[in-house]
C-alpha cells in the first residue's frame, strides 16, 4: 500500500495515533531516529491501543540508513513550506509520505532532497502555523488512498 515516514517524531501520543492509522489502512510505518521518546514508551501504547501489534513499523537510525534501504520509493514530503497542495500529488502504491517534527517540521535538505514537485502542504488559514502530525498524516494518506481506490480497503 503505502509509506508513513515519520522524521524524528517528538511526541508519542501523535505516534500512537499514526500506528492506529497505518494498521486500519494496512499502510508501514517508518520511524527516523533519534525518536523524542521510546517506542516502548506507554502513551505511545495508549494511544496506538492494541495496534502496535497490527502495524507494520520500521526504525531506521537515520535518513541516509532508510533511503539505502529504500533507495527507489518515491517519497512526498509534507511541509507548510511546500507550494503545491496535499490533492494535487499524484500517489501510486508504494509512495512514501514523509513528515517531520512536530516543534520544526522537515528540514531543508530532506525538502531538496524530495524536491518542488514532491514537496506538499495542507491549506490553512493565512495565520496558522501547522496542524496536529496524526491529523495532517491521516489526511494525506486518505487522499493517497482514495486517488488509488481504497484498494484491499472495505
Amino acid at each position: 500500500m503505502f509509506n508513513v515516514i515519520l522524521y524524528q517524531p517528538e511526541i508519542p501520543p501523535n505516534s500512537g495515533n499514526i500506528i492506529r492509522l497505518c494498521a486500519n489502512t494496512g499502510s508501514k510505518l517508518h520511524f527516523i531516529e533519534p525518536l523524542g521518546f521510546q517506542l516502548d514508551s506507554a502513551r505511545l501504547k495508549r494511544a496506538g491501543l492494541d495496534f502496535h501489534e497490527l502495524a507494520e513499523c520500521h526504525r531506521h537510525r537515520d535518513w541516509p540508513a532508510f533511503r539505502e534501504k529504500q533507495p527507489d520509493m518515491r517519497i512526498w514530503a509534507f511541509s507548510t513550506r511546500a507550494q503545491k497542495r496535499y490533492d494535487q500529488g499524484e500517489y501510486q502504491p508504494g509512495d512514501g509520505l514523509l513528515f517531520g517534527p512536530e516543534t520544526r517540521g522537515l528540514p531543508g535538505e530532506l525538502m531538496r532532497d524530495c524536491g518542488d514537485d514532491f514537496s506538499l502542504r495542507l491549506p490553512m488559514m493565512p495565520n496558522s502555523r501547522s496542524m496536529n502530525l496524526s491529523n495532517t498524516v491521516a489526511v494525506g494518506l486518505y487522499e493517497a488512498l482514495r486517488q488509488t481506490g481504497f484498494q484491499q480497503l472495505k
